[in-house]
């Protein structure tokens, strides 16, 4: 559809009709849309990219609003829609438990690696920097440092309960650990040794995470 600037636009947040979370929620000439996913300022083409693969591969209406600081991509929705069918009119931000493991153990890959190679410092460091991208994107489950420790340190495959991410928390979320991966190492040499990782995941869980990695846009960051 359009590329947008912030001017051009109204964001805001709804409650989730069944979930305790805020939904981001853009508005443009009486139409609304839900956040699918955000790049940072320097990934424009990444960003283009990913919003011509919607609308032109997968015939989505969507909007691409370009920030200073970001780019955001957002799908249309209708708001009585989603009051009236709660979790049917979110179905497509749903994802699988099996995908927020997997972004979990890349998480956590990451974060091992940085410990392992950079030192308790650099660690606390980056332990930061996660935080702020959580809180940033009202991560659910992510917001406090305490519960970013945990996510840090938890076993995603046993855990009782693991935070309810949406496909948008799960885009946002390997883009930035990307960004924060490279800028720590230098290079991305830590790539192949976070997807090493996914072999803890049952194999039918780790062929459908990278069928879904690998159709994404986000695929090509970490390949």
């Amino acid at each position: 559809m359009f590329i947008l600037k912030r001017q051009d636009v109204e964001i805001s947040s709804i409650q989730h009709p069944k979930k305790d979370q805020q939904i981001p929620i853009l508005t443009y000439q009486g139409q609304t849309f839900r956040l699918i996913s955000v790049f940072n300022a320097s990934q424009e083409e990444e960003a283009k990219a990913f919003w011509r693969d919607l609308t032109d591969n997968q015939g989505k209406a969507c909007v691409l609003l370009e920030e200073p600081e970001r780019y955001s991509v957002w799908g249309k929705i209708r708001l009585e829609q989603l009051a009236s069918e709660g979790e049917a009119a979110a179905s497509s931000s749903t994802v699988s438990p099996a995908y927020i493991k997997a972004c979990l153990l890349m998480l956590q890959a990451v974060y091992i690696d940085v410990e392992d190679l950079l030192g308790g410092r650099q660690a606390g460091l980056f332990q930061k920097d996660i935080a702020e991208v959580f809180k940033q994107w009202h991560f659910p489950q992510g917001e406090t440092p305490d519960a970013v420790k945990y996510l840090l340190t938890m076993d995603p495959l046993n855990a009782a309960q693991i935070p309810p991410w949406q496909e948008h928390h799960l885009n946002t979320l390997l883009q930035e650990l990307h960004r924060l991966g490279k800028a720590y190492f230098g290079n991305t040499t830590f790539v192949e040794r976070t997807i090493d990782t996914l072999q803890d995941l049952s194999g039918s869980d780790r062929v459908q995470f990278q069928a879904w990695l690998n159709q994404s846009p986000l695929g090509k960051l970490w390949h």
